[in-house]
């Protein structure tokens, strides 16, 4: 008999709580369920079939009857708990279909908003006067600007293709290594962390990866790719989902045609080299999104619309890349094409105007 391995135990008096972090089950257990749980722990080989609680505990997986291999970690056990424990939420009904994305969205906004809004505690402030500001002035018209004016989350795609110049184009001021600093002679960088992208990175280790989702790309075969940034390539490594994208992305269908869309990767291997303490969990998903950022400037610039997304199953995802039981493990998505701009789909928009029951 073996102690599950994910577990994630609370003193809550009476009792405590047992988490199952993986499976996202919990169990409260009273004293006499404690003190047994205790003992099992100090020796497995004492588990009674005949003990009632034994028996309950292995019903509920707190034990179980083979080894439960766990991924290798270079931090701590609360990043690991925090990250294993966000994985694979559990989801009672994935929509199967954009009508029911739809009215499965609109029921939650609707059940939010039918609460009380919390109340606004506002931290304690100077009873001096307030100092007006002066009126913006008028915003310098360059590309920039333009960019950070026009970006918005567009939800209705025509399912267009994109060049892949564009793709190009994209992968390469997101994600791609810049040519060397001319001036690296006076700004030595340690050896090995010479490479530089146009988003910041913790401690210069790049550690965030991309891979592409092709489904409407001209002159690329539809599947999933590997982004290479030295060599700015691409590698095929898998055919397109099946099913449809959308079911992968939390059944958000209204996504299915999106012709391009990058799935943001983390080297936790990369960073925990350098960095053992933990608190560099941190680091890769301020690093996956000043990519993201970067991704839907560049995709705007390019007259593309951009969706995002940190909704998809997990597991699912890592076995479509390639990287399964690995440390490197999918962080976010993001996806550009052309659209009508329309920040919800036609299905959402029909339901708001009433013209679906």
């Amino acid at each position: 008999m073996y102690i599950n391995p994910f577990l994630f135990i609370l003193p809550r008096p009476p009792g405590q709580v047992v988490w199952n972090y993986k499976n996202h089950t919990q169990h409260e257990l009273d004293l006499e369920y404690s003190h047994r749980l205790a003992s099992l722990i100090h020796n497995p080989d004492i588990f009674d079939p005949n003990n009632i609680i034994d028996r309950q505990l292995l019903d509920a997986g707190i034990l179980t009857t083979s080894k439960i291999d766990t991924p290798d970690w270079g931090w701590d056990e609360l990043s690991k708990i925090y990250h294993i424990g966000t994985q694979n939420i559990p989801c009672a009904h994935t929509p199967r279909n954009i009508h029911e994305w739809s009215r499965q969205y609109l029921a939650h906004c609707s059940e939010v908003l039918a609460k009380p809004e919390p109340a606004n505690t506002p931290a304690p402030r100077s009873v001096q006067p307030l100092i007006t500001l002066p009126v913006p002035g008028a915003i310098n018209d360059d590309s920039l600007t333009q960019a950070l004016m026009r970006r918005k989350t567009c939800r209705s795609y025509t399912g267009a293709a994109v060049t892949l110049n564009e793709v190009g184009t994209l992968l390469y001021l997101t994600l791609g290594y810049l040519p060397p600093r001319d001036d690296a002679h006076a700004d030595p960088v340690a050896p090995g962390l010479e490479a530089r992208r146009s988003c910041p990175s913790g401690g210069g280790l790049n550690a965030c990866e991309g891979f592409v989702l092709a489904q409407n790309v001209s002159g690329l075969e539809p599947g999933i790719y590997a982004y290479h940034p030295a060599e700015h390539a691409l590698s095929r490594i898998n055919a397109l989902p099946d099913p449809e994208l959308g079911q992968l992305l939390g059944g958000q269908h209204f996504i299915n045609n999106l012709p391009l869309g990058v799935f943001i990767t983390a080297r936790f291997d990369r960073l925990w080299w350098k960095y053992e303490h933990s608190r560099a969990y941190r680091m890769a998903f301020i690093e996956a999104g000043h990519l993201s950022q970067t991704f839907q400037l560049v995709a705007t610039t390019l007259g593309l619309n951009t969706w995002l997304t940190g909704a998809f199953a997990d597991a699912q995802v890592e076995t479509l890349l390639g990287i399964a039981g690995s440390a490197e493990q999918p962080l976010f998505f993001v996806g550009c094409g052309q659209s009508d701009g329309q920040a919800m789909c036609q299905e959402m928009r029909d339901l708001l105007s009433g013209a679906q029951s």
